[in-house]
């Protein structure tokens, strides 16, 4: 096993696009950084306010996620000295989880000698993770058009695009957490015909005008009816935003992942201006504090530095 020092970079993403449900990602230049080296004893040091109580010791996700690779390559589990940090917030719906994921697998298969392909981490990912559409951006960066195998054996089918140009995000993040089991947990178990039908024509559209840069169709394309309508009554202004943000400025809007943020998506200095106008009605007509970012595609995925000692 090697006696570097890895460092990995990793983009926060968000999942679904709306009708997208479990299968559309896309990467943001918001990053979690993850070292990590072979140590005598096992260390978890975690810098920033994002990370605040979080384990510091082996529960941590990221030394987990490092130890089953080297138990999945057939090595000994060595002791490990981790540091991390994160630009994202966490349970927010900006894959903090999913980035965390990424990182560690990333910097212990390096660690281990790179037992595994960049498709093999890819499919471990989302073994762990569940779905293939956060780790996926975080790991290629751009837009991740994916799927669940047939079988775990099976590589993670995915097709990645660049985002259409000039397309930015004002991302909008309410003071409250709100853990993505809580919710699934909303969400029906059985759909109408006429619902999946709306939602597989939605993405369907969604993903032809984001790969052909058609920003005038993704208003309409974006709209959906298997999660958000059942996840607006935890998330107080999503319905407002939902219907009316093309009336304020957005080429589109939709809920991050499984929310509470929210995500306005803008291509000019002026539809920026009016989206910040009408947000902030919302939310104050909510009462609920929150704060905004304006977030750019992330491009380039993973990336990884090593460091000799």
């Amino acid at each position: 096993m090697s006696s570097q020092r890895v460092k990995v970079t990793i983009p926060a993403s968000t999942a679904n696009l709306g009708p997208g449900f479990d299968a559309l990602g896309m990467a943001f230049q918001l990053y979690s950084v993850v070292e990590m080296e072979i140590s005598d004893r096992t260390t978890v040091e975690l810098v920033g306010k994002e990370l605040e109580g979080t384990p510091a010791d082996k529960s941590n996700l990221l030394y987990q996620v490092a130890a089953s690779l080297f138990q999945e390559a057939g090595l000994a589990v060595p002791e490990l000295a981790i540091r991390a940090s994160s630009e994202a917030p966490l349970t927010r719906g900006l894959g903090s989880s999913a980035a965390a994921i990424v990182g560690a697998l990333v910097a212990a298969n390096q660690l281990a000698g790179e037992p595994f392909s960049h498709e093999q981490l890819f499919a471990r990912a989302t073994a762990l993770e569940g779905h293939p559409d956060n780790v996926g951006a975080s790991l290629f960066g751009g837009i991740i058009v994916a799927t669940m195998p047939e079988t775990i054996e099976e590589p993670v089918p995915y097709v990645r695009f660049s985002p259409p140009a000039g397309l930015q995000t004002l991302v909008v993040i309410p003071d409250f957490m709100l853990e993505t089991t809580k919710a699934r947990n909303v969400l029906p178990q059985v759909y109408s015909k006429e619902d999946v039908v709306y939602n597989v024509g939605h993405s369907s559209l969604l993903v032809a005008a984001l790969a052909q840069g058609r920003l005038d169709l993704m208003g309409r394309a974006m709209s959906d009816r298997l999660h958000q309508p059942y996840r607006a009554k935890l998330v107080p202004g999503l319905n407002e935003i939902l219907d009316k943000a093309t009336e304020h400025g957005a080429v589109g809007a939709a809920l991050s992942g499984a929310g509470p943020t929210i995500l306005c998506f803008f291509s000019s200095a002026e539809e920026e201006g009016q989206l910040r106008a009408f947000v902030d009605r919302v939310m104050k007509g909510h009462g609920i504090a929150y704060r905004v970012m304006i977030l750019q595609p992330d491009e380039n995925g993973v990336q990884v530095e090593i460091h000799q000692r």
